[in-house]
């Protein structure tokens, strides 16, 4: 049983049934402020920090447990007689028992406060007493989530081992309070070190494969994310669900019109923008009929009856709306596995930084953005009706999003042929035609879209070859003049951007 205990949370849900039977055994419980306050009011004995201190909470309780009264009670060791000795000497027990929780920064931070109000809810005193209470965990039991407590109630006493991997637990949820609030203090711009906060969601079945563990983690300083959204029905999300539902969400933001964006194995299969709800949607399935099978789908309009009945006639892993209607819900349901998730907030800001993991540490780079039609674009040939320019600046939006080297085709805002991932780009170009041979030979009029520069006039060759007399590039190589003049030559119009978008 424990025998003293220090007591200091700003979350009491929980903690009254924690610390009753505990009190009611025999457990000295001190405390400060407010869970003070509600402890006693709820029939807990409870000694004040300030009994045990001499020393009043002071300054709007900013200095409460920063005391050696108490910090000795905290860190004087077991096995060393001197320290023994100064707390005896002092008339201190030592504490073998520490709950503690810090004050709600991040909740606090999403509510518009001014600095001054804000700067309140940065913890001094709890990160202290808790890191403390954690270096001496060979002596002392430290629960710093209420989930926690249970199993604590239920054991009466904890192994050396536990001890050390609740330490552990603090140490790792003190240094993401930390790296949240240097996030808001350095307002999101990168300093010398980088600390990425975050709090796992859940443990996830496997990962890519079955021999990978995965787990899905929230970052704590963006305001806004995947996790939020609310699954209405379907089977628990895979690792590669939640990577391909971010891939079509990231590709979906890039639109205002009703669009409808297919992702298989994180690209973007099939793509279409259209005025009508419906037709963008029978547009979209359409664009690669065979691709979409067991992909994912991302819409930005209402998931009403007659989009849950086209999608029903598919199998597909997953669909994300802003909202789904009652009687798309109720058709739906018939379908147990597919996953069906509303996320009303999904144009929500990005995170400024993306990161990705490389072998002994990680890369940032700042998140690449598509621009819409500029008019400092560069355009050789025909000037583009307005009809062209949405298809030019469509199948530009799409080709951001695949993986590079990237080709996307399109005519009235639908992809007919993309080509992603090729070690070269007249192999991309060659995947995309073929797409659109197979499954929209009645093409007229496509227009083509590189995410990067033309390095030789090949790839022109075969496009003019396949009828497609519009490209949409950023232009800069060294051969930029031959594939101009060549292009020219074949009554290809180019637009050159100036701005690549290469995605590895």
């Amino acid at each position: 049983m424990f025998k003293n205990a220090l007591v200091s949370v700003s979350d009491k849900a929980g903690l009254l049934e924690f610390i009753k039977p505990l009190a009611e055994q025999g457990t000295r419980i001190v405390s400060t402020g407010g869970t003070a306050e509600f402890l006693l009011k709820n029939g807990v004995k409870v000694v004040q920090v300030s009994q045990q201190t001499g020393f009043p909470e002071v300054m709007d309780g900013r200095v409460r447990t920063l005391h050696p009264l108490i910090h000795m009670a905290l860190l004087g060791r077991r096995t060393h007689p001197e320290d023994m000795k100064l707390l005896s000497q002092h008339g201190i027990e030592p504490f073998d028992l520490v709950v503690g929780s810090l004050y709600p920064f991040e909740e606090q931070k999403n509510k518009n406060l001014s600095d001054e109000e804000l700067i309140e809810y940065i913890d001094i005193g709890g990160p202290a007493l808790l890191r403390a209470a954690s270096k001496n965990f060979s002596a002392i039991t430290v629960v710093s989530s209420n989930t926690d407590y249970n199993w604590i109630l239920e054991k009466g006493e904890t192994t050396l081992e536990e001890r050390r991997q609740l330490a552990a637990k603090v140490f790792s949820f003190i240094s993401t309070y930390d790296a949240m609030v240097a996030d808001y203090l350095s307002k999101g711009e990168l300093t010398q070190s980088y600390c990425l906060a975050g709090e796992r969601i859940q443990e996830l079945r496997y990962g890519e494969n079955p021999q990978q563990k995965s787990y899905w983690y929230k970052n704590n300083s963006a305001q806004h994310g995947l996790h939020h959204a609310h699954i209405l029905q379907g089977k628990a999300l895979s690792y590669n669900n939640i990577l391909d539902l971010d891939a079509a969400l990231q590709c979906l933001r890039d639109f205002d019109r009703p669009t409808v964006v297919a992702v298989k194995h994180n690209n973007p299969c099939g793509a279409s923008s259209h005025v009508s709800q419906e037709l963008a949607l029978i547009q979209g399935l359409k664009a690669d009929p065979v691709s979409v099978f067991g992909g994912v789908i991302a819409i930005n309009f209402e998931l009403d009856l007659k989009t849950a009945q086209d999608l029903g006639r598919l199998f597909l892993e997953c669909v994300i709306a802003p909202s789904v209607s009652v009687e798309a819900e109720v058709e739906l349901k018939a379908k147990k596995n597919l996953r069906v998730l509303v996320w009303p907030q999904w144009r929500s800001p990005t995170e400024k930084y993306q990161l990705k993991t490389v072998l002994g540490g990680f890369l940032i780079q700042e998140q690449d953005q598509v621009t819409r039609w500029d008019s400092r674009w560069q355009i050789i040939g025909e000037a583009p009706s307005e009809q062209k320019k949405r298809d030019l600046e469509f199948a530009w939006k799409i080709c951001r999003h695949l993986k590079s080297n990237a080709i996307a085709i399109a005519e009235n805002e639908v992809t007919l042929g993309l080509g992603m991932g090729q070690v070269n780009r007249v192999e991309a170009v060659a995947h995309a035609i073929e797409r659109m041979k197979t499954h929209h030979p009645e093409a007229q009029d496509a227009v083509l879209a590189s995410d990067a520069f033309f390095p030789f006039a090949d790839s022109i060759e075969r496009i003019a070859k396949a009828g497609i007399r519009w490209v949409i590039q950023p232009g800069g190589s060294v051969k930029d003049q031959e594939v101009i003049e060549r292009a020219r030559a074949l009554k290809v119009n180019l637009v050159l951007t100036g701005v690549r978008h290469f995605k590895h």
